[in-house]
């Protein structure tokens, strides 16, 4: 009995351990690189620090806060489809306050809580920021401009703040709300989840189809069909001539050839071509000689 009790007290001590979140303070840990820029080694930053200088317009300091922001998964189960946000959505201020924020991070990733469209003669980028890795903590000070308006804080990190991690902080009234702030105004492109997986899938496929672009069915030409070259019906005269040439040598030739191999009936042949090329140049270079001789003569009484 005492064993299982002293396995029961480790197993509780071991349990609390686990369970519970330590949070890593990096306040003490930041350095200043100036420009209001502070960061240390474990992935804590601070840009646009700013505790004394005042903005143009702000004769005083009009008040002091603090605030404390959590940003975690489970701060976001209160708003469908969301993954991400901050503990708050909205905060209001009034001018010329000096404004202290205690940035908490619940979860094991990257979280931010940056503000936008700060005067950049005073802001570097026009912007104030906090960023912390894992669970840990970590603060920052601004003094907010004069005038109304409302700014922009969100998680820059990548699809944070699509997911839900948005706020907004007005000063003195505000100039109106930003769109999409969880819980306090509507998404631009609101989140539906009447419809089942069938009727979704149709909706999709149905303006797959729509946007599809019509395909035009182009008619190959037919291939132009080559006709063969018609074969005279009629035989020509030269053929005519060479049948004639060809009945009066037969006997003549097959008196030459006979007895004789291919070989030897071959070059008779070629004797005789040349033969024949030798007698026709003789003849023409005879007829070349006498049209020359004719040309030379002196035609009486010139």
């Amino acid at each position: 009995m005492v064993k299982l009790l002293s396995a029961g007290a480790l197993v509780f001590l071991f349990s609390a351990s686990v369970l519970a979140v330590e949070y890593e303070d990096h306040d003490g840990m930041l350095m200043d690189h100036g420009d209001g820029h502070l960061m240390d080694m474990g992935g804590g930053m601070v840009m646009g620090q700013n505790a004394s200088t005042l903005p143009g317009g702000c004769d005083s300091i009009s008040e002091t806060k603090e605030i404390t922001v959590h940003a975690g998964h489970k701060y976001a189960e209160k708003f469908p489809g969301r993954m991400f946000a901050f503990d708050t959505q909205e905060f209001n201020f009034k001018p010329c306050t000096k404004l202290t924020v205690h940035f908490i991070n619940d979860d094991n990733v990257r979280h931010q809580w940056m503000m936008h469209g700060l005067p950049k003669y005073l802001y570097p980028k026009g912007m104030f920021h906090l960023e912390v890795s894992g669970p840990a903590k970590i603060s920052g000070t601004l003094i907010l401009p004069p005038g109304d308006k409302t700014y922009l804080v969100h998680c820059d990190i990548a699809q944070h703040m699509e997911k839900g991690m948005k706020a907004q902080l007005k000063v003195g009234k505000g100039d109106g709300d930003l769109p999409s702030i969880p819980g306090v105004t509507a998404y631009v492109v609101p989140d539906d989840y009447k419809g089942s997986f069938q009727t979704v899938m149709a909706a999709v496929s149905t303006a797959a189809e729509a946007a599809a672009v019509p395909v035009v069915a182009v008619k190959k030409p037919t291939p132009a069909v080559v006709q063969p070259p018609k074969e005279d019906s009629v035989i020509s005269g030269v053929t005519v001539i060479g049948l004639a040439i060809g009945l009066l040598l037969a006997p003549f030739l097959a008196r030459k050839f006979k007895g004789m191999s291919a070989s030897e009936v071959v070059a008779t042949i070629f004797d005789m071509l040349r033969t024949g090329i030798e007698l026709v140049v003789k003849l023409l270079s005879k007829l070349v000689k006498l049209v020359i001789s004719n040309k030379n003569k002196t035609l009486p009484g010139s």
